[in-house]
């Protein structure tokens, strides 16, 4: 049971991310849902609560705009200052494959948003969660890292940009940064781990064209051999709560089963230089 305890997921206001929150509440479990959208996000808090039966105090709604640096760093700076404690932290939240744009930093969108910005959430927030040990960090990725690689001249797409590839680097970087944060939390008693959450049906796929005539055919489809939100939140819930998983570090896990991942991902030294880039370009300076 997750009684006492205080998990902020990302993107907690639709898809994955929801049903994640809705997960650890039904444990009873606290989340602080942290989304973009603050509308969205009580419409999504009040059908969770509707569906699970908890008590509001369960549920609390906060603003963070993964795009904004500033945004990372108000919102961290008010969980240290509220939150006596954080016991997991969900990187969840993700663009998938958008057209080309930049965050207010001026980062390409999705390396941006899936990586840069979570890299900073976490760094902020990790005296909070070391304080609060045993505590977990769980990092979701995708299989479509495997066709992803990170070119150093070109972090930022300025060379050239496709979307498909774009995402599957920053969930690339996703399985790195896991790597290489497990390896700096050796001993400290924060664990922190990824997953393949699998082929969900979300609105993540908004921009994937699908033609008019296929959709019903492609809706059809998508139910049959997609997993509903809630299949693809298992894994989440299962890394944020299960105690199979206590001290288990650096790994990545598929339907609640660590994998193996390709070599690309467990480069120690890409990590390590992915790393000390992301520090420069989120403005961390130790």
């Amino acid at each position: 049971m997750m009684n006492g305890k205080t998990v902020i997921v990302t993107g907690a206001n639709s898809g994955i991310g929801k049903a994640t929150a809705a997960g650890i509440v039904k444990l009873q479990g606290r989340v602080i849902m942290a989304c973009r959208d603050l509308r969205r996000a009580e419409e999504a808090a009040r059908e969770i609560l509707q569906e699970t039966g908890s008590d509001r105090s369960q549920l609390i709604v906060k603003q963070l705009d993964l795009a904004s640096l500033t945004s990372v760093h108000t919102f961290c700076r008010d969980i240290i200052k509220e939150e006596p404690r954080l016991d997991v932290l969900i990187n969840n939240a993700g663009v998938y494959q958008c057209p080309y744009a930049q965050t207010e930093d001026g980062f390409e969108m999705q390396f941006g948003v899936n990586h840069l910005g979570h890299f900073l959430l976490t760094h902020q927030l990790l005296n909070l969660l070391k304080k609060s040990a045993p505590s977990r960090v769980v990092v979701v990725s995708s299989k479509l890292y495997k066709q992803g690689h990170i070119n150093f001249e070109d972090l930022n797409s300025e060379q050239s940009y496709d979307k498909a590839f774009a995402y599957s680097r920053s969930k690339l970087a996703n399985l790195l940064f896991t790597r290489e944060l497990a390896r700096r939390l050796e001993g400290s008693g924060v664990a922190v781990n990824a997953l393949t959450p699998g082929i969900v049906r979300t609105n993540l796929g908004r921009h994937v064209h699908v033609p008019a005539l296929a959709k019903p055919l492609f809706d059809l489809l998508s139910r049959g051999l997609f997993k509903s939100p809630e299949e693809g939140a298992r894994t989440s819930v299962y890394l944020a709560c299960s105690p199979d998983v206590e001290g288990v570090q650096g790994k990545c896990f598929a339907d609640c089963k660590p994998q193996v991942l390709l070599d690309k991902a467990t480069d120690e030294e890409v990590a390590s230089k992915l790393w000390d880039m992301s520090e420069i370009m989120v403005g961390i300076t130790t």
